[in-house]
């Protein structure tokens, strides 16, 4: 019981990290800037996904724009795409596989031993997912954080962390964590030694003897 518990939290930390993992990628808040004006009436936020650029005034109005072409873009943002991308993918078919081997599941319940192991195998992919999530993350952070302290950077261009980056650190997380639960849920196989085989009674004598 321990070991279904124990798999059930496992699946459900990186289910959340998966779909956290989605959120992240779809927000366009990776980075963001805020710019002021002469006249507080300019102020405007400004923020950068991997997929368009936003701006907010002050008046509450938002306008995004979609990146125009993907070959214009950075090699780096390209690359995170990819890692983001993969990942979804990833934790797509470990959903799917983790399921498939959860025990509270009925599929494949004449084999437990192959049940475990498909448990097992959803946890490793969860734990992949979940790091080039971190990877990608990790990356685009640091290329911010490269470009604040760069002294060439104007100051109105300087960009901070963004939401986007923090959820996605967190759901990589989830997901790691919960794919690590999903291999430990496996029970560790019992030492078996084979029956002793006890030494055959002798028959007790009947008194004739054939020659």
């Amino acid at each position: 019981m321990a070991s279904g518990g124990l798999q059930l939290l496992g699946f459900v930390l990186a289910f959340l990290g998966w779909i956290g993992i989605i959120i992240s990628t779809a927000m366009p808040q990776w980075k963001m800037a805020s710019y002021a004006g002469d006249n507080i009436v300019t102020a405007q936020a400004l923020y950068e996904g991997l997929w368009m650029s936003c701006a907010m005034q002050s008046t509450g109005q938002i306008q995004c724009k979609v990146y125009d072409s993907l070959l214009k873009l950075e090699g780096n943002l390209q690359a995170t795409r990819a890692l983001m991308v993969a990942a979804i993918l990833l934790g797509l078919v470990a959903v799917f596989v983790a399921v498939t081997g959860m025990k509270c599941m009925k599929c494949m319940e004449d084999d437990q031993v192959k049940k475990m192991r498909m448990a097992v195998f959803g946890g490793v992919i969860f734990i992949i997912a979940g790091l080039a999530a971190l990877v990608a993350t990790s990356w685009y952070g640091n290329r911010v954080a490269r470009a604040v302290y760069d002294p060439f950077t104007p100051v109105n261009t300087r960009f901070e962390f963004g939401s986007a980056l923090f959820i996605g650190w967190a759901a990589a997380s989830l997901a790691m964590l919960g794919g690590a639960f999903l291999c430990c849920s496996c029970p560790r196989r019992e030492t078996s030694y084979p029956p002793s085989r006890g030494y055959p009674k002798n028959a007790p004598s009947t008194g004739k003897d054939y020659v």
